[in-house]
């Protein structure tokens, strides 16, 4: 407990230079009284760390003293170089910046975690892109992202579902899900302010503009994005069909159908009937798509409701017999 305590304050003092005994004690959850007797243990070990008095005194290191990254455990160093993605990194523009910044930690590491992290790198490998699927190619998402760290307002030609766009937009963050790239943007319109969300792929023209832009610094991506990606996986399916499922059918609708789908089945999941069956609402996108779709299940699924949508699926079903009839 206490050599950790030692280290997180080797690396405070390190990271953030001068900082005071209560800070300390407030950080590590100890008393003053325990900072202070931690503070003589480094110095006795040869940590060149002194006390600065006065007001805004505090400690810190002497000037052009480093240690190497030695505190991590083999888990952390582990985690450190799984967590990166190589691909997305190369796609803001920031492949080699990424490759420099991991040289330098893995050069700092000691020699029985550095040989770890080699390990880790040949054994497992992350792939963003779902199946079935390339990866979003956007020849100007480099340039999007270098709008985005400097504030730079940007006009974007957007390619939307149905027609085309050209708007202003202040570039607030850039997200990667499942190989698709997303910018969310706020846009200023007869002076209120709307947060959007845009595909890159579809941007067929992007100028970076001179007006530097004021974020809100009440604006959390993160919390944006969960809110946004909820919302439109409900707009996707918006109406629901009452259905019986088998216990392999609920395997695979989570499968096939994705987390949405699923968890809206299995919340409105019934007790189950005699045959072991168990009723719930499937959330569906239209008549047309679902009677194709559901043909996916085969007959794991049985519509119940709406009408017209069970005689989809049964015409579906008998045109297909009869094509293999």
């Amino acid at each position: 407990m206490r050599a950790s305590r030692l280290l997180t304050i080797l690396m405070t003092l390190q990271t953030r230079g001068r900082v005071t005994a209560p800070e300390l004690a407030e950080q590590l959850e100890v008393s003053v009284r325990t900072v202070y007797r931690d503070i003589e243990a480094l110095g006795a070990a040869g940590v060149p760390v002194y006390a600065e008095r006065g007001p805004i005194g505090g400690y810190r290191l002497l000037d052009g003293f480093r240690t190497r990254i030695n505190g991590l455990t083999a888990d952390e160093a582990d985690a450190l170089f799984l967590a990166g993605l190589p691909g997305p990194a190369a796609e803001l523009g920031l492949g080699a910046v990424v490759a420099s910044a991991r040289l330098k930690v893995q050069a700092g590491l000691p020699a029985e975690l550095g040989e770890r992290v080699g390990r880790a790198q040949q054994r497992f490998h992350l792939d963003a892109p779902g199946w079935h699927r390339e990866a979003d190619q956007s020849p100007e998402l480099a340039r999007l992202a270098g709008a985005v760290w400097t504030n730079r307002r940007v006009r974007v030609h957007y390619r939307r579902w149905v027609g085309e766009v050209t708007r202003d937009l202040e570039p607030y963050g850039l997200v990667l899900k499942a190989g698709a790239w997303y910018l969310v943007a706020r846009t200023v319109q007869e002076g209120a302010h709307r947060d959007r969300t845009y595909r890159v792929v579809r941007i067929e023209e992007l100028d970076v503009l001179d007006e530097v832009f004021e974020r809100d610094p009440e604006f959390d991506l993160p919390a944006y994005w969960e809110t946004w990606s909820r919302g439109f996986a409900e707009q996707l399916h918006p109406i629901h069909a009452e259905v019986l499922l088998t216990d392999d059918a609920r395997w695979m609708v989570r499968q096939l159908f994705g987390v949405h789908v699923a968890d809206t089945v299995e919340e409105s999941a019934g007790e189950p009937l005699p045959d072991g069956r168990i009723r719930a609402r499937f959330p569906i996108e239209t008549i047309e798509v679902a009677a194709m779709e559901l043909m996916r299940l085969g007959p794991e699924i049985e519509v119940l409701a709406p009408p017209e949508l069970r005689d989809a699926v049964a015409a579906t079903a008998r045109a297909t017999a009869a094509r293999y009839a």
